[in-house]
């Protein structure tokens, strides 16, 4: 799979069809999707692309108004989306970087500039309430006229259903943030994860009897608290473990999100290494606590609620 920070140069502008989102999570109405695209680039014999935008354009937004709270917590890290479109089978994916110039976009050098001219598409699938341009002035009507005009097909794509639930970003968030990883993995068609590279840490797990492997977390994670996981990426079987995905305000107030993991049987290096979290059961949200003989009283209770939860699935 070939990615590209905006559009791609002359050279590689190979006719494709396409399909633009968020993508975040890439849940089950994604990749109903995207089995879409791949049918009709292979029918056309073109690439199947994927835009995709960085930072998350709610982001954008929430950020110029000075409320992040506005902002959706993200489902999956970058490095997890690219890896999920992946495995969906797509050719190529142009991260486009969301910013100013890029939202105030008017819907015609949208669809003649970007969609035709950079990105040569042949074919576009979108949802149905899909919007672009400036002020999301363009809508699906707008978006297959220009298609007649500019020599590209455009199709909708309905809403995915889980029994009487949409399949929805928002949808896997709102599982997410619940600690209902079993309606996650419903939606979502595969357990929740996030991988990253372990990175060196304040080394302060050591010296309270709880070492820990610890991965950066860049945006706000829909998961906060602490969590039965197990570590793939280490060996050939799963390493199981207790994490904390969150600001430590015990030990710190510099507001970061770190995702730290106690591993259960495992004491070799791994620094630099890319693993994969995998969240099995919500135990507790995160708290601060008064000294760190009380956290680590409740480390120990969280370890062996973890270990009681492994010894009986």
């Amino acid at each position: 799979m070939k990615v590209f920070r905006g559009l791609p140069n002359d050279r590689a502008r190979a006719p494709c069809a396409l399909t633009i989102g968020n993508f975040d999570g890439v849940h089950r109405g994604h990749q109903a999707l995207l089995a879409r695209v791949r049918a009709a680039a292979a029918r056309l014999g073109v690439e199947a692309a994927v835009m995709t935008f960085e930072p998350h354009p709610r982001e954008f937004f929430a950020e110029r108004m000075g409320d992040l709270s506005r902002a959706p917590n993200r489902i999956a890290t970058l490095r997890d989306k690219l890896e999920s479109l992946r495995q969906c089978g797509v050719d190529r994916v142009i991260v486009e970087h969301f910013n100013a110039s890029f939202a105030a976009m008017p819907p015609d050098d949208f669809t003649r500039k970007v969609l035709a001219e950079g990105l040569h598409v042949k074919w576009l699938m979108v949802g149905e309430d899909f919007c672009y341009g400036a002020k999301r002035a363009g809508n699906v009507a707008m978006l297959r006229e220009a298609g007649r005009e500019l020599g590209f097909e455009v199709e909708t794509l309905p809403t995915v259903m889980e029994g009487a639930e949409r399949v929805s970003s928002s949808a896997v968030r709102a599982a997410l943030a619940a600690g209902d990883f079993a309606q996650a993995k419903v939606l979502l068609g595969h357990g929740y994860s996030i991988s990253g590279h372990v990175i060196h840490g304040a080394k302060l797990g050591r010296t309270i009897g709880y070492p820990t492997l610890n991965l950066r977390v860049a945006h706000r994670p829909a998961v906060n608290g602490i969590f039965v996981v197990q570590v793939h990426g280490l060996r050939g079987t799963p390493v199981h473990g207790v994490a904390s995905v969150g600001v430590r305000p015990t030990v710190e107030n510099a507001g970061r999100m770190l995702l730290e993991v106690h591993l259960f049987d495992y004491d070799q290096a791994c620094y630099g290494k890319l693993v994969r979290v995998e969240f099995l059961k919500k135990i507790r949200d995160e708290e601060k606590f008064t000294d760190l003989a009380t956290l680590t009283a409740a480390i120990d209770n969280d370890a062996a609620l973890a270990r009681n939860y492994f010894a009986q699935n």
